[in-house]
């Protein structure tokens, strides 16, 4: 799970990450990261779908309830 996530953060195309992200989340459990995340299901998927664009606090969101975080680094 990290390293996929990690692997599309490097790429640096924001539609490769909200894929990588939905389909962590979908491995996991949609209905479950929602709650975990305090977010909707169906706006979830909608948010995490091919054509979604979630916000930055939505992403911060579904990675706690991933058990992750946001981290920054040097290149």
């Amino acid at each position: 799970m990290i390293a996929y996530l990690d692997a599309a953060l490097e790429d640096g195309d924001p539609a490769l990450i909200v894929a990588a992200l939905g389909d962590i989340a979908r491995a996991k459990g949609m209905t479950q990261v929602a709650r975990e995340a305090g977010l909707g299901r169906e706006s979830l998927y909608k948010a995490l779908s091919p054509s979604g664009n979630p916000e930055f606090a939505s992403v911060l969101k579904v990675l706690s309830a991933l058990g992750l975080r946001f981290q920054v680094a040097p290149v």
